[in-house]
């Protein structure tokens, strides 16, 4: 069950609002995770370097627990590498005792202990090690998550214009699932790699350097040719990427618009256009696939050439006399220490590269410039709101170079119902945006009761009005928990009585649970009956002015005199803006005002403006014509 969010801003409208102007979407291809092995097709990061230092910068509270882990880290994988050392003298302890028929027991045991405590100790640091960065990771990306979260309710309503949901919700998730996974898995393993290929590197060449010169010859050679296979296949990944990128967006238009697919007769244009790109698809998909499937038997390739170098120079060695038995036993596991790291390189250094992209886009978007500072403010304007509203001057675009409103100046009387009309782009809702501090002036002043609304808190104009939108914004949750929402101290029967207030009281309590029903797939409202269900939320709020954005707009006219007649109960007593296309809604306003390029060129009551003959009543007749 989703819980309302406790801001004490209107966080839907603001949402319904950005929603009305920005229609972009980032839609992130399926199957776009990483790819084993380091193969698959990774976002670079612009400035590795810098983003790595800003990340650790970041983690700053993290480092210490996270630097003893790593530490462990070192300590496990020299554990595992002197543990071959010991085995070979096991090996040749047994080897010395078969020959003379005299195995010296205690030896033998002693040796073994060492070796399984070389073991154990690896055991417990890596376990320890594991539980440590596993937690540590997760609180660098729970704090990740938790400044978005703060960041974004700190940004102003114009960045989300220009920045697509699906991109900041792929920040949000996506990026920082993918930080906390690098952090916790790969560093460790890049270490852990290191520190093993150089041990027993070291290792092999104190042992025998003839032995360790024919095992790193193979290997090196087995993993030159497996790097020409990562090379040749990272351009059919790239591909396999893009075309799953374009088939699921024609996908998702096909079925978006499915009705008038079938109207047109368009089935199988885009059948033709599904098989083009599926087949692009197979065909970079299967050599993609194909060359990654080679990975696992070219490792396994590098590992047996190695051996086998290190069984025949091994025995030339030992028939020479120039090394026992127990180092071919230890070189054995040396070449498979050795060999192991090489692969663990790429995919680590892959993910590191991926993970610098995905902290860049979190910092990006943590270091964009946030509305200014307002805890010196007031929380209210300090008395008791009346509902005066006045505005002197207001000058705004929503780019510098571009004025939307030149000098717009109103004054509304409280408990007025205040329609604003006029042609798409006049200025409307920008209004609203303005009044609701949603966005700055760029001249002028919006008075509330006398007091400037820059004066005060955000968060203290916000609880200045109610808001019904043209978009119903209801979520998985309770009835009460929709109406409610993020009201406190709020009882059921007034809930009960906010419904029977808008009409939905029947609908209510003839559910099985009423108030507490939860709404999602099994309990489905209609338009009409969400819009009722926001207006109930008005009702709750009971804030002093009220804002009605084309609430009429999506409900059909039956359902719309339904509305009608709850909003009237609602204006009731309120200064209220109403922005209206429905002209017949808005007739018992006390005053119009029609805009036009972000002036008012009319303003009056229905009457008045039907008798002038202008803009308004050749908008309203239009409306309304017959034929």
């Amino acid at each position: 069950m989703s819980e309302p969010i406790k801001t004490k801003d209107n966080r839907a409208a603001a949402h319904s609002y950005a929603t009305k102007q920005n229609n972009q979407s980032a839609i992130r291809p399926m199957g776009a995770g990483r790819m084993a092995m380091g193969m698959g097709s990774v976002e670079k990061s612009k400035h590795f370097k810098k983003t790595w230092g800003q990340l650790l910068r970041y983690s700053k509270p993290f480092l210490l627990p996270i630097f003893v882990c790593l530490f462990m880290v070192c300590v496990a994988a020299t554990m595992q590498v002197i543990a071959p050392s010991y085995l070979s003298k096991l090996t040749n302890v047994i080897k010395n005792g078969i020959d003379t028929g005299d195995i010296d027991l205690q030896a033998v045991l002693v040796l073994g202990i060492v070796i399984l405590s070389f073991y154990g100790v690896f055991f417990v640091l890596r376990f320890v090690e594991n539980f440590l960065m596993a937690k540590y990771t997760q609180k660098i990306s729970q704090k990740m998550r938790t400044d978005i979260s703060t960041k974004i309710n700190r940004m102003p309503l114009g960045y989300f214009m220009k920045m697509p949901y699906g991109d900041l919700l792929s920040r949000v998730t996506n990026d920082v699932d993918n930080v906390g996974q690098t952090l916790n898995q790969s560093i460790d393993t890049l270490l852990i790699a290191t520190t093993m290929f150089i041990g027993s590197l070291v290792m092999m060449i104190l042992t025998s350097p003839l032995m360790a010169l024919s095992a790193i010859g193979a290997s090196l050679l087995g993993f030159l040719v497996m790097m020409l296979v990562i090379k040749k296949s990272q351009k059919y990944f790239v591909a396999q990427q893009a075309e799953l990128g374009a088939i699921n967006g024609l996908v998702e238009e096909i079925y978006t618009g499915h009705t008038l697919v079938k109207s047109y007769n368009a089935s199988k244009s885009c059948k033709q256009q599904f098989e083009s790109i599926n087949q692009k698809i197979y065909r970079s998909a299967w050599k993609s696939q194909f060359l990654s499937g080679l990975m696992m038997p070219f490792m396994s390739l590098i590992s047996n050439l190695g051996y086998i170098s290190v069984v025949v120079s091994g025995a030339l060695l030992h028939i020479q006399g120039k090394v026992e038995i127990g180092a071919i036993v230890a070189f054995m596991l040396y070449v498979r220490l050795f060999t192991q790291p090489l692969a663990q390189f790429a995919q680590a250094a892959n993910a590191l590269q991926g993970t610098a992209a995905s902290a860049e886009r979190v910092f990006e978007f943590l270091g964009e410039k946030e509305q200014a500072d307002e805890q010196h403010k007031p929380d209210t304007i300090g008395k008791s709101v009346q509902g005066e509203v006045e505005f002197r001057g207001v000058k705004f675009g929503y780019l510098p170079e571009k004025t939307i409103i030149k000098d717009f100046s109103l004054k509304v009387l409280p408990g007025q119902k205040v329609a604003i009309v006029g042609p798409t782009g006049a200025g409307k809702t920008t209004l609203i945006n303005l009044l609701m501090r949603f966005y700055e002036l760029d001249g002028g002043q919006i008075l509330i009761d006398g007091v400037d609304i820059q004066s005060i808190k955000r968060e203290g104009v916000h609880d200045l009005f109610d808001m019904v939108l043209q978009e119903s914004w209801i979520f998985e949750g309770s009835i009460l928990q929709n109406i409610v929402y993020s009201k406190t101290g709020v009882a059921p029967q007034q809930v009960l009585e906010a419904c029977q207030t808008v009409g939905l009281g029947h609908f209510v309590e003839s559910l099985p649970q009423g108030l507490d029903t939860i709404l999602g797939e099994k309990v489905s409202l209609s338009e009409g009956q969400k819009q009722l269900l926001t207006i109930a939320r008005a009702i709750i709020k009971n804030s002093p002015l009220l804002i009605l954005d084309e609430a009429t707009s999506s409900v059909d006219t039956r359902t719309e005199k339904i509305v009608q007649k709850a909003m009237d109960e609602l204006t009731r007593g309120r200064t209220s803006f109403v922005i209206a296309h429905r002209l017949s809604t808005i007739k018992n306003a006390d005053v119009i005002l029609v805009l036009k390029d972000g002036d008012i060129i009319e303003q009056g009551t229905h009457t008045d403006l039907l008798l002038q003959n202008g803009f308004y009543a050749s908008l309203y007749n239009a409306q309304f014509e017959t034929a």
